[in-house]
């Protein structure tokens, strides 16, 4: 009886001991989740805090401000068919040359000068001249309509802001002329001019034989004598020179046409790019130097070049008209093309980006540009459009 009794203590002892245990593993179990839940809600929270952290960190160091548009907004828009004629008043003019119609107007739209001519015009800022084809003993006139002077030479007048020239009978040689047309000297070739641009320092005139003369504007003497070459017909097609007469840039050639781009050194031009085109454009073509001095602009078949001089990089835009101009304002560059009876303006900004363009049809036109305003003509109307920035 007694080991039968010990035996059921034994068992009930065993009995609370092994509930104890279990209750203890129980607390001990808990006890180690809490604490692994507590420990992970710090990690948790902490995880949370360096993401949220982290973002506003790219957030203020990757954001950038939303670019600006430009915003074209139209001025005015006067009538060149029955003008009232307004004097200047000492303010700048600009020119048109519509049809046959010639005028100056300024940026407030009054006309200041308003003529019609039967045959040819060469018109600037500066001069304007009416002429035929066997113009001799030219007059030409101030913006304001005074007479300017007569030019002495035989030849078609050519005016480049406040520079006269005249060009000789049989297309090879041309003149440099005063204010009052007497003329100052004569470059006379033996290849037919093909390509022609006027600096304030040099004169710069490509030819039928590929070689591109630059001539210093106080005496007429030729400082560079170049041919860029490349091509099987090394005809000159388009040039232009920069303003310190360091760069000369042109399109030449048939069959393997191509961009040249050369600098100066001493008396010598080095040429420092060039590209082949794809397909010859058969026409005479334009070649611009920015403004600053830092891109030139070349138009070949269905495109446009850019070229900078300071990074050495080339971009190139469709282009499918035939480009007729190039105007800049302070922040962009304006192109006029023209195919048939459709003119499209095409703006660009100051990295090469392609802004938009507009096309309209008219049997004439002309754009100018200055400060923050384009102005265009188109047939009888002259229209000023400010550009911003918003």
């Amino acid at each position: 009886m007694l080991s039968l009794e010990i035996f059921r203590i034994f068992c009930i002892l065993y009995g609370i001991l092994s509930r104890l245990t279990v209750r203890l593993f129980i607390e001990i179990k808990t006890y180690m989740l809490y604490h692994t839940i507590m420990k992970a809600k710090k990690h948790i929270g902490l995880a949370l805090f360096l993401i949220l952290f982290i973002s506003i960190i790219y957030i203020i160091l990757a954001a950038k401000p939303l670019n600006k548009e430009y915003s074209f907004t139209p001025v005015w828009k006067i009538s060149t068919a029955n003008p009232v004629i307004v004097e200047s008043d000492n303010k700048p003019q600009s020119y048109f040359h519509l049809g046959q119609t010639l005028g100056y107007f300024d940026a407030d739209g009054n006309i200041s000068l308003y003529k019609t001519f039967p045959a040819k015009v060469s018109i600037s800022n500066s001069y304007y001249a009416t002429y035929n084809s066997e113009a001799k003993n030219t007059e030409f006139f101030n913006s304001d309509g005074t007479k300017a002077g007569v030019i002495e030479a035989s030849g078609f007048p050519y005016f480049c802001n406040d520079l006269i020239y005249v060009f000789l009978p049989g297309g090879c040689s041309f003149s440099k002329c005063s204010d009052t047309g007497k003329v100052l000297w004569t470059f006379e070739g033996t290849f037919p001019i093909t390509a022609f641009v006027a600096k304030s320092k040099y004169t710069a005139v490509g030819l039928s034989n590929g070689t591109i003369k630059v001539l210093n504007n106080e005496n007429g003497a030729t400082e560079i004598d170049f041919a860029p070459g490349g091509s099987d017909y090394p005809v000159i097609l388009g040039i232009d020179i920069s303003e310190d007469g360091q760069y000369i840039a042109s399109i030449s050639g048939h069959n393997q046409q191509r961009f040249v781009l050369s600098h100066r050194e001493e008396n010598q031009q080095k040429i420092i790019y060039h590209r082949f085109f794809d397909q010859d454009s058969p026409y005479r073509t334009i070649v611009h130097f920015s403004k600053d001095g830092k891109r030139v602009f070349f138009n070949f078949y269905k495109g446009l070049g850019i070229y900078n001089l300071e990074t050495k990089d080339e971009r190139t835009l469709e282009l499918k008209d035939k480009l007729l101009s190039i105007e800049e304002t302070d922040d962009l560059t304006i192109l006029m093309g023209k195919e048939k009876n459709t003119y499209t303006v095409s703006i660009i900004d100051n990295t090469d980006t392609l802004e938009g363009s507009f096309s309209f049809t008219a049997d004439s036109a002309f754009i100018h540009a200055a400060d923050n305003s384009i102005y265009l003509g188109k047939d009888n109307s002259i229209s000023k459009i400010s550009i911003s920035r918003e």
